[in-house]
């Protein structure tokens, strides 16, 4: 094992491996270090009696261009999976009985979900005027623009689905930053997203919307990717099974130290680190950091999540025709939703069966975890019986997945993490801070930050010079002379 690399990236998942990907495609020397003893952090898929299901994040959406070049560039390896258009239905669980989300503003003044109050005042919304409080929870920007019945049955169990959170904690300009800016940039939510779809038209004419937005997974499970960007990194990169990792500055880099899974020491030095492991690591894993600073990244709340995998050979409940149910909070169930993954992806459940996945816990209901499997399997049979429309609970696959710190919360406390991001920057300019804890959750999210990490060592390595992302003459002087090689690289 070399002594001394370029660059050393800290975390073998979705981030690390996108960033490994990109740095020996700009040609960087690098090496990826990780705690646990294999590849993919929560990413992790696995195929049982005919049932290929995801012990983690089930799928992605497509909200940048970088999932799909990054595919492209892996398509020697795997293939991106769309998921079916059943997806794109959702139902929302009111008064025990699962009624879809509408999806047009004329299905939204015939649903159940909201109350004819609230549907009035969608006709006020283009003319309501935007917020003037930056850190305004989502809860109250909710209530504001579109009232309660919107926050109950559409925001909420959007938020318990996506960040397994509370809209009385996060704040849209961090969780997010697209809403929060189409009222800010337009004036309106329903006014920007018409003007936003015309400007993004007139820009990419050819634009073609199947791969715009669209969820997606990878054929055969979301494993596929990530085995295919460990291939495409070359494993000979990548260092597993380390424990008790500790970084350290010294005159020309970092030094890194840990012990091998052999039980050997391991002591490496770096030009650059990259940090992509979760903000709850950060303190052990940079003793040399003001623990002020420290402690404005590191508490940094996380939900904690159950997940229950269940598969039928044979389904006798009720159609599965969409990407699943989502209960409201206000519903008071023990449960968050229900996704039904064999509904939108192939090859997922035995012909004529049924592969689900059921959440629990989140923010609001975080004691789900300590719940004994029995338990959580008598709840789980409740629950699906009674919603799902079946007489008896015999399940072919049950499975139970734990999650202490499964999804970050964006609230007001981000505001300070991000300036004690940047000044940790400009102390140690060639240490990178990535992950989670920053530029959003999804997977999506997580490739772009992955290239984007790689691109920063890569200007600074054609500079010749440690890269500050807060110099912001820096940076510009530094693209006007490198974008070229760069896009070559």
């Amino acid at each position: 094992m070399p002594n001394y690399t370029d660059t050393l990236v800290i975390g073998a998942g979705l981030t690390g491996l996108t960033t490994a990907h990109y740095l020996r495609k700009f040609e960087n020397d690098f090496l990826v270090v990780d705690q646990k003893n294999y590849i993919g952090g929560a990413i992790q898929t696995e195929t049982i009696n005919g049932f290929t299901f995801e012990k983690g994040p089930s799928t992605g959406v497509m909200s940048n261009n970088t999932v799909a070049e990054l595919f492209e560039d892996l398509k020697s390896y795997c293939r991106i999976e769309r998921a079916a258009d059943s997806v794109n239905k959702r139902y929302i669980l009111k008064q025990a009985e699962w009624t879809p989300l509408p999806s047009r503003i004329i299905d939204g003044i015939f649903t159940p979900l909201f109350t004819w109050q609230d549907k009035l005042r969608i006709l006020g919304e283009p003319f309501r005027k935007p917020g003037t409080n930056p850190n305004e929870t989502l809860s109250e920007f909710v209530k504001r623009r579109l009232g309660n019945s919107f926050l109950d049955y559409a925001i909420d169990p959007f938020i318990l689905g996506v960040y397994a959170g509370n809209p009385s904690y996060l704040i849209p300009r961090f969780a997010l930053p697209k809403l929060y800016n189409l009222e800010q940039n337009y004036g309106s939510l329903i006014k920007g997203s018409i003007k936003l779809a015309r400007e993004k038209s007139k820009k990419n004419p050819q634009h073609k919307k199947e791969t715009s937005n669209r969820i997606f997974s990878a054929e055969g499970g979301l494993s596929q990717l990530t085995n295919s960007l460990y291939e495409s990194a070359g494993k000979e990169n990548f260092l597993l099974g380390v424990s008790q990792l500790r970084i350290n500055p010294t005159d020309n880099g970092f030094i890194i130290q840990g012990i091998k899974s052999d039980g050997k020491d391991l002591e490496i030095y770096a030009k650059n680190v990259i940090t992509t492991v979760g903000a709850h690591q950060l303190n052990e894993l940079l003793p040399f950091i003001d623990k002020k600073l420290i402690h404005k990244i590191d508490n940094l709340v996380y939900a904690k999540v159950v997940q229950v995998t269940i598969g039928f050979k044979e389904w006798k409940g009720m159609p599965l025709d969409a990407f699943g149910g989502l209960i409201p909070f206000k519903e008071k169930h023990d449960s968050l939703g229900i996704l039904f993954p064999s509904a939108f992806l192939k090859n997922r459940a035995p012909q004529d069966g049924a592969l689900l996945s059921v959440f629990m816990g989140g923010v609001r209901r975080p004691e789900m975890i300590k719940k004994s499997d029995e338990e959580l399997k008598g709840i789980v049979s409740k629950e699906i019986c009674s919603l799902m429309n079946i007489n008896t609970f015999k399940p072919d696959l049950f499975k139970i997945f734990r999650y202490q710190e499964a999804i970050p919360q964006y609230g007001s406390d981000c505001e300070a993490r991000f300036e004690a991001l940047d000044i940790i920057a400009n102390q140690y300019p060639n240490l990178i801070i990535g992950g989670n804890l920053r530029d959003g959750i999804g997977m999506a999210d997580r490739i772009q930050q992955g290239k984007e990490l790689a691109q920063k060592v890569k200007l600074s390595t054609l500079s010749n010079k440690p890269f500050n992302e807060n110099s912001k003459i820096e940076q510009t002087e530094l693209k006007e002379n490198t974008v070229e090689q760069l896009q070559k690289a």
